[in-house]
């Protein structure tokens, strides 16, 4: 029984840990996107 709850608990451990790999990898999309919005609004305001 102590191998089942040893199991469970690395399988969460690893559930979290591939859910905040999930969010560092949004947030540095999110991040991307933004300056690529930014580039692209400014070369519009300079007519290119």
């Amino acid at each position: 029984m102590a191998y089942l709850a040893g199991a469970f608990a690395i399988a969460w451990l690893l559930t979290f840990g591939y859910l905040l790999s999930l969010i560092q990898r949004q947030r540095r999309l999110e991040r991307d996107i933004a300056i690529v919005r930014e580039m692209l609004e400014a070369q519009e305001r300079e007519g290119h």
